[in-house]
């Protein structure tokens, strides 16, 4: 496929890309140096320790694109057809950062960076803000920033921090936060932490192939079957990459959850207001995020609903104009279509477009 992409919404929707990724120097240079100390974990080692320093084409040219907020990232954005971009900083974040003041002095100064590029180019850019989730009362704090002085439009955690989980009480302000402030929560992959990643990384799947949807998942289910959304109804959390394959194991994950409530066998597995369904459909969102495949996302909106599935490229990990023209070609209805490439993502980051 070679047609021309546009801008525009001359094909009936705008495109908004909601998984797209920034780094700034300073967080790669912070990653470099804990992999050179030996206090990085295998999975920092393994991903950074890569992407970093190898010289080849491809590593390159996505750091290079993680830099850039500026003419670079306009110019592909106009390429692929994608009108505005929701940006987040890039996995991990901070949130292996073991000094606080360090950790919360780069999220600091990559929210204001990022807010800087949103008003440089605000018809093109939406922000969410970045936490380091180990403060987590800082942190709720960083997410009122966001909301109400640096204009973001959500928010996003790479998924564990040091091996710890949202579910945990520890945690509760930042939910509480993002419930009180009506902003959506993207829980992005980060590399399994060192208790699991062993088995993958000797395959070499702990990363994106295999490691960041298993650990993912693995993190939106303990948030589902620990009780979240009945303390916080309106919650709202986003994954990518085809809800980290939850959905095709819908039927299996309450068949198994239901049995496990009733046989009393674990101590925090009580009984839910909801099925896991249930919840999925009425507390979940889902991104296409590097899965541009129409049965796959097809599937999805049938089992989560036409409303809860968002576009997403996955800039600059996947930069495929033909994963795009793909997308544009799915045999869905031209109503579902613009939900899936525009309204959603104006509901429920809460554009005003």
């Amino acid at each position: 496929m070679t047609d021309d992409l546009k801008t525009g919404g001359g094909q009936g929707y705008l495109r908004i890309a909601t998984e797209e990724a920034f780094a700034t120097r300073e967080q790669i240079d912070i990653y470099l140096r804990m992999i050179r100390d030996g206090v990085a974990d295998k999975g920092m080692v393994s991903l950074w320790g890569f992407y970093a320093t190898s010289p080849s084409q491809r590593t390159t040219e996505i750091v290079d694109r993680l830099l850039d907020l500026g003419a670079q990232r306009i110019a592909h954005m106009d390429a692929t057809g994608i009108d505005k971009a929701v940006l987040a900083l890039t996995s991990p974040g901070a949130q292996p950062l073991t000094d606080l003041g360090e950790a919360k002095g780069l999220i600091t100064r990559a929210n204001d960076h990022l807010a800087d590029a949103c008003a440089r180019y605000p018809d093109r850019f939406i922000g969410m803000t970045a936490l380091a989730p180990q403060d987590a009362d800082w942190s709720a704090n960083e997410i009122r920033r966001g909301a109400r002085e640096l204009g973001f439009k959500g928010v996003q955690i790479n998924s564990h921090t040091q091996g710890h989980y949202l579910d945990e009480d520890r945690f509760d302000p930042i939910l509480r936060a993002l419930v009180e402030e009506g902003q959506v929560l993207y829980i992005h992959p980060a590399t399994p932490p060192d208790a699991m990643i062993e088995p993958m990384l000797e395959a070499g799947l702990d990363g994106a192939i295999f490691g960041f949807g298993v650990e993912t998942g693995m993190h939106l289910l303990r948030i589902i079957t620990s009780g979240v959304f009945d303390r916080y109804p309106d919650l709202q959390i986003m994954v990518g990459h085809m809800g980290e394959a939850l959905p095709y194991w819908l039927y299996r994950l309450d068949y198994m959850h239901q049995a496990g409530v009733r046989s009393q066998r674990y101590e925090r597995m009580k009984p839910l207001h909801k099925t896991i369904a249930e919840y999925m459909r009425s507390n979940v969102l889902i991104t296409c995020s590097g899965m541009a495949w129409e049965p796959a996302i097809r599937f999805c909106q049938q089992v989560v609903g036409e409303d809860r599935v968002l576009y997403a490229m996955d800039y600059p990990y996947q930069f495929e104009p033909d994963e795009v023209r793909a997308l544009d070609a799915m045999a869905i209805s031209a109503d579902v279509k613009k939900k899936f490439f525009q309204t959603n993502a104006e509901r429920w980051f809460g554009l005003d477009l």
